[in-house]
């Protein structure tokens, strides 16, 4: 019989109470003095309702660049760190268990592509795997992006292996039960892993390399934590681009990793460049109307006229990145027929049906993202619920674009908010963490 959503599970010896779990998401919480209050009120909703893994999004393993987003928060500093430990004894206090996303976003950081942040720092330089690839190159000709790399020597990606090493030390030192890879959505990870990016002479050349180094340094740092990784398919790359990683690759990759040692995986679908591949859904019209982020589009992507260009190549790829329910299923399934440590599923689940089913054959966890913008407490509606409970996003994408911003992902739609306050005066949200999961 297959697992239920309630059915708990083993990670890398830590035990969840059940197979739910909040997907990483970017909280916009910075590394100011509220950072850690910021991140207790997004995280601690969700463990509360009953999720049985809470995973922080994607925290920077080394400043001052490579961040994707601005007021993303980084954790190269032991005592900034130490301090988060008052988070995670809030999530352990419901029961629940939580793993902080290690990333740097190599070319795809903000001194890539948000103009205002360019002009104030420009000493800035990417890190790169390689030089960059020629379409990319041919985007800055045009104005659209800008490079200053530091093509990464092999002794520099042995030093930046190490920081994620220190990263995690620190994180498991102030309570984080797991350390979970951003090994996919385009940043240095997947930067190694993909044949459009790596283009390395050395023993690099082969990407997966650089995640057993990775590996070895959390390892050596922090003993035997669970520790899991996103592993990208880049089979939604635009025609004519590439080369890129096949579904073939992933898995193959997925097998490669099972070996030095990954406890857990989630395969994901994307692009090799930074699109809608990775959130699926309506063009986000509201949110780029909105009055109150329209000075902030304009500094981000360096005025009016490029401001409307991104406007329209988002709408274009909307029509061609249309959302599909659980788009990452048939790759979970196919990876979870090679390995035998579990497989997450994540990206565009959204009904209590859509999860057992996918229980058991796609995956052995399941997680949600957007979704908790709206609902913060959603597992409290998704556990102990019937086939037909469904979340209330509507997939319309206004949480994530304002975030380019530095605006915090919330929900932004009349109609969708509307169900969710109607659910809440229902008292839909009020089930809690029993004290027996404590």
């Amino acid at each position: 019989m297959a697992p239920s959503l309630e059915t708990p599970l083993d990670i890398g010896g830590r035990r969840l109470k059940n197979r739910l779990y909040r997907a990483p998401l970017l909280e916009c919480a910075g590394n100011g003095p509220d950072a850690v209050e910021t991140l207790i009120a997004d995280l601690e909703p969700a463990a509360a309702a009953g999720a049985g893994l809470i995973c922080q999004g994607a925290t920077i393993v080394r400043g001052p660049g490579g961040c994707a987003a601005p007021n993303m928060t980084f954790v190269d500093d032991p005592e900034f760190v130490d301090e988060l430990s008052r988070l995670t004894d809030t999530i352990h206090d419901h029961g629940a268990a939580i793993a902080i996303q290690l990333e740097h976003g190599g070319l795809r950081s903000m001194e890539t592509w948000h103009r205002g942040f360019r002009r104030a720092n420009p000493d800035l330089q990417q890190l790169a795997v390689s030089r960059p690839p020629r379409p990319l190159r041919l985007l800055e000709r045009l104005g659209f992006v800008s490079y200053t790399p530091h093509v990464l020597s092999t002794e520099d990606v042995y030093e930046l292996a190490a920081d994620f090493g220190r990263s995690a030390a620190w994180a498991t030192e102030a309570g984080y039960d797991m350390i979970h890879l951003a090994g996919a959505n385009m940043g240095i990870i997947q930067q190694f892993l993909s044949p459009f990016y790596n283009r390395r002479t050395d023993e690099f050349a082969d990407g997966v390399r650089f995640l057993e180094l990775v590996a070895d340094e959390i390892r050596g740092r922090c003993g035997d934590v669970p520790l899991l990784t996103k592993v990208p398919a880049e089979t939604a790359t635009p025609p004519g681009i590439g080369p890129h990683l096949t579904e073939a690759d992933a898995i193959e990759i997925c097998t490669r990793l099972e070996t030095v040692g990954f406890d857990a995986l989630v395969p994901v679908a994307g692009s090799v460049v930074w699109d809608m591949s990775i959130i699926k859904g309506e063009h986000p019209g509201r949110a780029w109307g909105d009055e109150q982020f329209r000075e902030g589009y304009t500094a981000a992507f360096g005025g009016p006229l490029r401001r409307r260009l991104v406007v329209f190549g988002n709408w274009l790829e909307s029509q061609y990145y249309g959302f599909e329910p659980a788009w990452n299923s048939g790759l979970c399934r196919r990876v979870r027929e090679r390995v035998d440590i579990p497989v997450l599923a994540e990206g565009g689940i959204r009904t209590r049906g859509q999860i057992d089913e996918l229980l058991g054959s796609d995956c052995e966890l399941v997680g949600l993202g957007r979704p908790f913008y709206a609902e913060p407490r959603l597992p409290a509606r998704l556990l102990d619920s019937t086939p037909e409970t469904a979340v209330v996003c509507e997939n319309c994408n206004n949480c994530t674009v304002p975030q380019a911003t530095g605006a915090p992902g919330v929900c932004r739609t009349p109609a969708v908010l509307r169900e969710a306050g109607r659910l809440r005066k229902a008292g839909a949200y009020e089930s809690v963490s029993s004290s027996d999961d404590k």
